[in-house]
């Protein structure tokens, strides 16, 4: 997903591989993870139930389970692994040690 600017979040070195990182970007709460060196960032909401718990899951490999319900998704598309939703997901960039994500302008829900 692009269509919007892309704005600083963090510094790379804070991200770990298999940890998710919550940030806030323009009142949205976004999950970052770091898989191979790249970054991965998708909206932090379960689409199960809405809560903001995603970078607190359980990362195996690239499929992320929510800690709540144990809904599962691949980080590097946002495609629930047992449903036909998905996670909201956003382009990342990395500059001068910097964590950059393009959010949208257009802020509407996708569930």
């Amino acid at each position: 997903m692009s269509d919007g600017a892309f704005e600083s979040v963090l510094p790379f070195a804070r991200l770990r591989s298999g940890a998710g990182i919550p940030v806030r970007v323009r009142d949205v709460d976004i999950a970052l993870f770091l898989i191979e060196g790249k970054v991965f960032a998708v909206e932090n909401l379960c689409p199960h139930q809405h809560i903001p718990v995603l970078a607190e899951g359980e990362l195996d490999g690239r499929i992320l389970t929510c800690p709540m319900h144990g809904w599962s998704f691949d980080i590097t598309t946002g495609r629930c692994t047992h449903a036909s939703c998905r996670l909201r997901h956003f382009e990342t960039r990395v500059e001068g040690g910097e964590v950059f994500i393009a959010v949208p302008e257009d802020e509407r829900s996708w569930w």
